[in-house]
């Protein structure tokens, strides 16, 4: 049983697992995700994407070095098999395994989370408040308070993390998504959909991107909703949750957007509210 502060918060968060390992583990990743995995230390993780040739989202990845050639891969629960084929197909003739794991999984959140980061668990901030994702280290602490899901969806949003199916689909490119900054590494080697990720960064910029929305009322709107600026269409919901007497939601909205604009959706006034934020991870 964990021994971690009880003024913590526990959800679940499911989760599939890939293990890359082998003399040739680290090569493998090296030239197939988009962030530098050579750089990380024994116990350190970064996030990572699995793209295609166009820089479309194969899978987002949270990559844990377990020791000099060994690598544990988190990623959303229906993608475990899909990254598990995409990496055995490109293995070639690289000495690496890569096969499927299966480890309970959760979420601590609160304050004082994050410092079980490595011998527990990877730190995340995915919900804007300091958090600890936990792997393979058995039950959470009794005395945390369980957190549901609508609310852990709640502070996701708040956050403005996307999500694979939601904000994360074969539509979106990573730095529309906000993935850029998290999970490319600008001085690595070349690795599948380099070319367009770093031609927008350098010569260029996303047309659109993710804001948090607030709307009055409490009618949830649909996937894919409009957001309008007046009559012309600016933006689409992604995801929406109640809070309070009102909705959160998460919207790619286009650029030119300003903060302060008066918008609708679904003929509800909404307006952009700002993002929550952890604190630094240590």
């Amino acid at each position: 049983m964990l021994k971690l502060p009880s003024t913590l918060a526990v959800a679940r968060r499911p989760r599939a697992f890939v293990r890359v390992a082998g003399p040739d583990a680290e090569a493998l990743l090296q030239r197939l995700v988009s962030n530098d995995v050579a750089a990380l230390g024994e116990g350190e993780s970064c996030d990572a994407l699995l793209l295609t040739a166009k820089a479309r989202v194969i899978a987002p990845l949270r990559i844990v070095r377990r020791g000099p050639g060994a690598f544990l891969l988190l990623t959303e629960p229906e993608l475990g098999d899909t990254v598990r084929r995409h990496l055995l197909r490109l293995r070639l003739a690289s000495r690496a395994e890569v096969a499927l794991e299966e480890h309970p999984s959760f979420l601590l959140l609160g304050e004082g989370a994050a410092a079980g980061e490595g011998e527990l668990g990877v730190a995340t901030d995915d919900y804007g408040v300091p958090g600890l994702e936990l792997i393979a280290a058995g039950e959470p602490p009794a005395d945390a308070a369980p957190l549901g899901d609508e609310e852990l969806e709640r502070l996701r949003i708040r956050a403005g993390t996307p999500r694979f199916g939601r904000e994360v689909d074969d539509r979106v490119l990573p730095a529309e998504a906000g993935l850029v900054e998290r999970a490319v590494s600008f001085t690595k080697g070349c690795y599948p959909g380099q070319e367009p990720v770093a031609r927008l960064h350098h010569r260029g910029h996303a047309n659109r991107g993710l804001r948090v929305l607030e709307l009055e009322g409490s009618s949830v709107p649909e996937y894919d909703a409009e957001v309008r600026l007046g009559e012309k269409v600016v933006g689409r919901v992604t995801s929406a949750v109640r809070e309070g007497d009102g909705v959160v939601a998460l919207a790619y909205v286009r650029v030119e957007v300003p903060d302060d604009a008066e918008l609708t959706v679904g003929g509800t006034r909404a307006r952009v509210a700002p993002l929550s934020s952890a604190a630094p991870r240590p």
